[in-house]
């Protein structure tokens, strides 16, 4: 039983790192996913048939449990799957906290025949610090991308923020090398009961000063930590499997982190700890240009006259779920020979692939969708920008001014088009909280309302042969 457990732990890997390999390319992503589902569940019966685990017959209801909560949460729109993969962060940070505070428990009572040395009892420090930070940061995370209403959308800052932050963590790193100096002593439950606390409070404050714009970055860094914080359960477990499956979550997390502060042209510390979201006032700069408005005959016009057409999808595509129907107008405007290209830039919406998903899932052709960098040297050759609901990735501020949150972040170039029609349901400023100087560019005209309802009228224009 014990070969198979071994020979089962190395097909898991194996299928975990085949699954990470094929989700480089969207025409393998599938397999991607299957391999994944597999590997994991080869993982779970191969721990579940170990004879010192098959005879607790609890574990069968826990399994219940999970399917009973699971099941519903896999069955959420395309725009829920940030904050719900947040809660899958949560879910996996409050299991490593759990393991990590019933081993040290059940060694301290003398139950567990564990050799509790100094590495595994810092690996279980580490556990229990990294799993249950995850834990509180996720659901903060998840409850500022679901828009609940205790939960500030906007960056809370006072001063010392930083310094009572870290100060949180150092004490609970400090109480940890304290119990791993000292497991035995009298006073080392309740240090250690102490730890999982200040983690717990450290994960609220860590997330509270982030807005909503960095959130892709966040829950890519809360991926990390929560594949560390299974690499640590491994370790006081004795479980490769949960080392190199952890290992890999950590370190994917951590690629696509670095990936994405790149795209904002940000450091780590500066997305922990920059605030960047906080609004900020509007500076007043010469004389104030005014919104341009036209009409959504008008901008078909515009559309079916154009040679080449490229929609900047963003957020509130997403929130009005436009996504067929920007399928319904990229096909009415293929049919007359018009070039359609969709721009993606790194961080629009609330997850790393948020616009490709939810493109993917109203079936635009994936050759379609351009990266930023290779579609900005074509923008001062098109003919119409669409932009969908996206504002501060598109936002020429970025480019200049130093007094911006924004400032240093690549945009997509949608000025630099001959026309800009861009699809708003207010005045409102986005994530970062300034002003988008697009909006009040000499070449851009303005469709406000739901993306949805403007794209429908769009499309119901050139469908009723109104245009001429």
């Amino acid at each position: 039983m014990h070969l198979i457990g071994e020979l089962s732990a190395v097909l898991a890997t194996a299928l975990f790192i085949f699954a990470l390999y094929w989700m480089n390319d969207p025409k393998t992503a599938r397999h991607g996913v299957i391999a994944g589902i597999v590997g994991m569940t080869v993982a779970v019966v191969a721990t579940w048939i170990q004879p010192e685990i098959i005879h607790h017959g609890w574990i069968i209801g826990a399994i219940a449990l999970g399917f009973v909560v699971g099941v519903p949460l896999s069955r959420v729109p395309l725009t829920a799957v940030p904050q719900r993969t947040a809660l899958s962060h949560a879910f996996g940070g409050l299991a490593a906290g759990l393991v990590g505070m019933a081993e040290f428990f059940l060694w301290k009572s003398g139950s567990s025949t564990v050799a509790m040395t100094p590495f595994r009892m810092s690996a279980l420090g580490a556990e229990v610090i990294l799993g249950f930070l995850t834990f509180t940061g996720s659901l903060m995370a998840a409850g500022k991308l679901q828009e609940v209403k205790w939960i500030p959308q906007r960056p809370v800052t006072y001063p010392g923020q930083n310094v009572v932050n870290i100060g949180v963590l150092l004490v609970a790193v400090g109480l940890g090398v304290a119990v791993v100096l000292n497991p035995g002593a009298a006073w080392a439950q309740q240090a250690f009961l102490a730890i999982a606390a200040l983690a717990l409070i450290f994960g609220v404050l860590l997330i509270v000063p982030i807005g909503g714009a960095d959130m892709p970055t966040v829950i890519s860094i809360l991926n990390a930590y929560a594949g560390l914080s299974a690499v640590a359960m491994g370790f006081v477990l004795d479980s490769k499997l949960l080392v190199t499956a952890g290992a890999l979550d950590g370190s994917s997390g951590l690629i696509l982190s670095i990936i994405m502060c790149r795209a904002m042209n940000r450091s780590f510390t500066n997305v922990l700890f920059g605030a960047f979201g906080k609004a900020q006032p509007a500076a007043i700069k010469g004389e104030q240009k005014e919104w341009k408005q036209e009409s959504v005959e008008g901008a078909a016009q515009l559309l079916e006259q154009a040679r080449n057409v490229v929609i900047i999808p963003g957020y509130g595509m997403a929130v009005a779920q436009a996504q067929h129907k920007v399928r319904e107008l990229y096909d009415a405007l293929t049919k007359r020979g018009v070039t359609v290209k969709f721009a993606i830039h790194p961080v629009a919406g609330r997850m790393p692939g948020h616009m490709n998903v939810l493109l993917a899932e109203a079936n635009i052709p994936y050759s379609a969708l351009v990266e930023m960098d290779e579609i900005n040297p074509e923008m001062p050759q098109t003919d119409i920008a669409l932009v969908l609901g996206a504002n501060d990735v598109v936002n020429p501020a970025a480019r200049y001014n130093k007094g911006t949150p924004i400032y240093g972040m690549p945009i997509i170039d949608a000025d630099k088009a001959k026309t800009v029609l861009a699809v708003k349901r207010s005045k409102n400023p986005g994530f970062a909280g300034i002003d988008n100087e697009l909006y009040v560019g000499d070449n851009t005209w303005m469709l406000f309302g739901d993306a949805k309802a403007v794209l429908s009228d769009l499309v119901r224009q050139f469908g009723s042969g109104g245009i001429h």
